[in-house]
């Protein structure tokens, strides 16, 4: 999956959109102290920035040492390249070296790619009992208008996802999520409360589709997927009310839950 994400990690930190402060908000609000946070699959560090605002500490892990090069630096996060599948050992090495030690996991747009019973061992090993909390959650596709959105569902219909990209199309609610509702809520999701919301030109629309995984996959094979023609398409649909910046609104599915006393 890291191989994926190696040779457009400049485009992925630029394209990508940044979450609301509320979302941070909402989990500080759900774990009693504030003193460490693991965000798993940081990629370029989009969460664990706005984390590390409201945390004393961040450890941030990715398979991809070349997405951890464009993550924001700040004294209170710390990046850590890891194996693609963490043993227990490199866990407790190179990540978390203490039990029940961390307030909050988090997981931002990748839990999908996760073995996730061996991630959940791990996730019940670190997190503080009986009140540490996870979330993890994806977004959907943005939408601008009618007009680009029916020609992004069109792009978006090809068949260079990888297979697990079907839990995001689901919105988590059939991924494995086997912990307790944190106080507040009767379950554990999927929430949709929240929403990214982003300005943004037609260049840097583009610019946000080439971070796509299938789109790097497809341009592998040699095929690019945003040839001449339907960059045009989407132009045209851009220019339905004017050429200038729209707002792009992105959905967010939120899966959060807490350990419990086990």
């Amino acid at each position: 999956m890291a191989n994926l994400f190696i040779n457009q990690a400049k485009q992925y930190a630029v394209g990508r959109p940044s979450y609301p402060k509320q979302l941070f908000q909402y989990f500080a609000s759900k774990t009693p102290s504030h003193d460490l946070v693991w965000d798993v699959g940081t990629g370029t560090g989009q969460a664990a920035r706005s984390l590390a605002e409201l945390y004393k500490n961040v450890i941030a892990t990715d398979t991809s040492p070349t997405q951890l090069e464009h993550a924001p630096k700040l004294p209170n996060i710390r990046y850590q390249h890891t194996s693609p599948i963490i043993s227990m050992e490199e866990l407790q090495q190179n990540v978390v070296a203490t039990e029940s030690s961390v307030d909050l996991v988090t997981v931002a747009q990748a839990m999908h790619w996760f073995d996730l019973p061996k991630f959940y061992e791990q996730v019940r090993w670190v997190l503080k009992k009986p009140n540490g909390v996870i979330a993890a959650w994806c977004y959907s596709l943005p939408e601008i208008n009618e007009a680009v959105d029916a020609v992004l569902l069109r792009f978006y219909n090809n068949s260079y996802w990888d297979p697990q990209r079907k839990l995001v199309d689901e919105k988590y609610t059939t991924i494995d999520f086997p912990f307790e509702p944190v106080e507040g809520e009767s379950d554990t999701g999927p929430f949709d409360q929240f929403a990214i919301e982003r300005v943004m030109n037609f260049d840097e629309y583009i610019t946000y589709l080439r971070s796509w995984s299938a789109y790097q996959k497809a341009k592998e094979k040699g095929i690019d997927l945003l040839g001449a023609d339907v960059i045009e398409n989407f132009r045209r649909a851009w220019n339905v009310d004017g050429d200038g910046q729209k707002l792009a609104k992105y959905p967010i599915y939120l899966r959060i839950g807490r350990v419990g006393k086990q």
